[in-house]
């Protein structure tokens, strides 16, 4: 008797003591991020993107990621995805979605990054989006060593290789557009928003094509016709007043 009392003392002690010592596991990325190129200044990097589905009643059906810093979302282009998702770049990132996926199937994608930043780790903060309209925010980084209960998704980088440089801006994201803005045209393209409110005249008829427009533009010609012109108007005037003064003198007599 008194050696099964001992025996079930040492084993619930065994067994405080074991989950004393065990390590603490950390919560689970449901969004994870890897590349084969995984090296700072990397060029032409794929990256893949896993979502674990977590509900059992919608499906997976859109991404919204933030870029980390050193990616200009105009370096950035959609490399597989599932059938019928799309890609589109935003003011700070990209979205990439479609058609709801399956409940339960996880959503796995893939980017295209012109160069990676010369860094250590890589961080793309994702707000997946459900069939539903569930918003799962996988934004949150590590705090005093702790693991968030919903951690961003995370890229370690291996060093860059020796003599890689980094690689000049795109054209793109020099100019600080997106395809969406640069599609449109600008209205300072439009001749007749550009030429003010009078609209046809100013654009059919530029300043330099109007004669009058300049006090010069007859020469002398004009202005020796003036005196001239007057000068008639004067003899005409004259005559007039004659010839009525002297019908008016014969008719009293």
């Amino acid at each position: 008797m008194n050696t099964c009392r001992l025996l079930g003392r040492a084993t619930t002690i065994t067994a405080v003591v074991a989950g004393s010592l065990a390590p603490a596991v950390p919560a689970f990325a449901h969004v994870e991020v890897e590349s084969e190129t995984a090296r700072a200044l990397a060029t032409n990097a794929t990256v893949t993107f896993t979502a674990e589905a977590e509900s059992t009643t919608a499906g997976l059906a859109k991404f919204q990621v933030v870029l980390p810093e050193g990616i200009a979302p105009a370096d950035v282009a959609l490399a597989d995805a599932p059938q019928g998702w799309t890609f589109a770049v935003t003011a700070d990132g990209y979205t990439v979605g479609g058609p709801a996926l399956a409940p339960g199937k996880d959503a796995v994608y893939k980017i295209t990054i012109r160069q990676l930043p010369d860094a250590e780790e890589l961080v793309f903060k994702t707000l997946e989006t459900y069939s539903d309209g569930r918003i799962d925010r996988w934004i949150e980084l590590p705090k005093d060593g702790t693991e968030p209960e919903h951690p961003a998704p995370t890229l370690e980088l291996a060093a860059a290789a020796p003599g890689a440089t980094p690689v000049g801006p795109s054209s793109a994201a020099a100019t600080g557009t997106t395809p969406s803005a640069s599609a449109t045209p600008s209205t300072s393209a439009t001749p007749s928003v550009s030429a003010g409110h009078s609209g046809a005249p100013s654009v059919t008829a530029p300043p330099s094509a109007v004669p009058s427009a300049s006090p010069s533009a007859n020469g002398d010609d004009s202005s020796a016709a003036v005196p001239i012109a007057i000068g008639v108007v004067v003899v005409v005037l004259a005559a007039g007043g004659t010839w009525w003064w002297r019908r008016r003198r014969t008719a009293g007599r």
